[in-house]
């Protein structure tokens, strides 16, 4: 699995499919992940919780290698901040992880404010 991903990591892109709302996710993490179909779910083998993933257009090939498509997947694990905002990631964000606003096809994620630091609000 990729985590930091460029451009160039992503071309080929046809669509984001999102399994979950995303105004509600501050961060997902994303990296590329090989599978045997351009378009539809992908497996996804117990790294978490699978948010979302790309589906790849006609002319994307298969890496010869593997005989497997590079997809891109969005994901969250258990201590990450929508499971548990006090945790490590209270403010920060893991290395892999874009805010879900920022993601389009061909395009990778980018950390914002909004994926890095969590709004603190007082009370009083």
């Amino acid at each position: 699995m990729s985590s930091l991903l460029t451009d160039a990591d992503v071309a080929g892109e046809a669509r984001i499919v999102w399994l979950e709302d995303i105004s509600t996710l501050e961060y997902v993490r994303q990296a590329v992940h090989g599978t045997p179909y351009r378009i539809g779910k992908p497996p996804f083998d117990g790294l978490g919780r699978l948010v979302g993933y790309a589906e790849l257009g006609p002319r994307v090939e298969r890496d010869p290698e593997t005989s497997l498509f590079h997809r891109r997947v969005f994901y969250l694990v258990p201590h990450d901040r929508d499971s548990a905002p006090d945790g490590d990631y209270k403010t920060g964000s893991p290395g892999e992880a874009v805010d879900p606003q920022t993601v389009d096809i061909c395009r990778a994620g980018e950390k914002t404010k909004r994926s890095q630091a969590r709004a603190i609000t007082s009370v009083g």
